[in-house]
């Protein structure tokens, strides 16, 4: 709901009814993981997709009805390989979808789409319970609401959930989770994983707006104050002027953080490499020409850096696409990001054997640290 939570705030804030439709479960192949939301306003108004298919016209009706009589509905979508071009499905599988009708009712819906706006955790739990209102509980750090009861213990879960910083939808069994006779869709917002590129240039700019467009908290950081501006930079979501590595020195980094350093001048590119190298972050790259790379390596040597943090850096950076301009250098450089992050293969998949979407981990959630 994430991408679509903007739209569905101005609905929300200026009274307009709209049924929300949301990924619940899939099966074998799927274009879109569970979360993945679609509304319909009252006036005909659609945002959003499940599928990518046909599947968003049958929603369509389904939706209508849904906002005629403001009960839920659970809607299964299972279509053999021969079949799925006709209904919507990219390939054969199953897809479950909760549609519900959201309104003045469910007061807190413009809460959590503030706190996804200021990217702040948040966890919605909606009961999956056909032919009857949706109920809800919102809980965030300090605060939980809704007409959902859930006990402290329930509620502290919900929070450890919330505080392992993936963000994630799931289905919690009935009984499971809260004390309720019907199945429970949990979703999880978490904030945004951090994008940090560092040098203020034209390709900087690209990466900044593919970085957003890919789900990325971007911030872009250069000692030069004349670059590092506002009208260079509308896409960032932070623009930092400070020297890269005092930067990094004290800014958050975790396991899902990207880095991408185009300064490629080694009075910034070393003693920032040196941190970031040492650094959870899930990828390390930096511009440069093979030579560039080679002395950045020798001179990381003699700063101690050893060679298996040095065996991180993706330099030159990005993937063998015969890119050229800043928007296709960008292209790159996210593409190996992402085959980095999801330890993918980043072959042609016509090249490849098996399924083209990969099953789905295990929910990263506390209901199964607690058994």
């Amino acid at each position: 709901m994430r991408d679509i939570s903007t739209q569905l705030a101005q609905w929300h804030a200026r009274g307009e009814d709209f049924a929300l439709a949301t990924v619940v479960r899939t099966w074998r192949s799927s274009p879109r993981m569970p979360g993945a939301s679609m509304a319909v306003s009252r006036s005909g108004e659609v945002v959003g997709s499940v599928s990518g298919g046909c599947i968003e016209s049958a929603l369509y009706e389904i939706a209508q009805e849904v906002l005629a009589d403001g009960t839920s509905r659970v809607e299964v979508f299972s279509v053999s390989d021969d079949d799925a071009i006709g209904v919507g499905l990219t390939c054969g599988g199953t897809i479950e979808v909760f549609v519900q009708a959201v309104g003045a009712d469910f007061a807190e819906f413009g809460q959590v789409c503030e706190r996804i706006e200021a990217d702040t955790p948040v966890v919605v739990v909606t009961e999956v319970r056909p032919g009857a209102p949706a109920r809800h509980l919102v809980v965030e750090h300090g605060r939980r609401s809704g007409d959902l009861d859930a006990t402290e213990d329930e509620v502290s879960i919900l929070l450890r959930t919330m505080d392992t910083g993936e963000s994630v939808a799931f289905v919690a069994p009935a009984g499971t989770l809260i004390d309720s006779q019907h199945d429970l869709l949990v979703e999880i917002f978490a904030p945004l994983p951090r994008m940090y590129v560092f040098g203020a240039i034209d390709f900087a700019a690209s990466m900044c707006t593919l970085g957003a467009f890919a789900g990325y908290r971007v911030t872009v950081v250069d000692a030069r104050p004349v670059f590092a501006t506002r009208a260079r930079f509308p896409d960032a979501h932070d623009l930092v002027v400070m020297w890269p590595h005092k930067f990094l020195e004290t800014a958050p980094i975790d396991n899902k953080t990207v880095l991408a350093v185009l300064t490629h001048d080694e009075k910034f590119d070393i003693p920032l490499l040196e941190i970031a190298l040492r650094s959870p972050a899930a990828y390390v790259g930096a511009m440069g020409s093979r030579a560039t790379h080679e002395r950045r390596v020798a001179l990381l040597k003699e700063r101690g850096v050893t060679d298996a943090e040095l065996g991180r850096l993706h330099s030159p950076i990005g993937l063998d696409l015969g890119a050229r301009t800043p928007e296709e250098t960008a292209v790159s450089i996210l593409a190996e990001m992402t085959k980095t992050l999801r330890n993918a293969s980043g072959l042609e998949l016509r090249d490849l054997q098996g399924p083209i979407h990969p099953p789905p981990q295990e929910n990263p959630t506390a209901l199964h640290r607690t058994a």
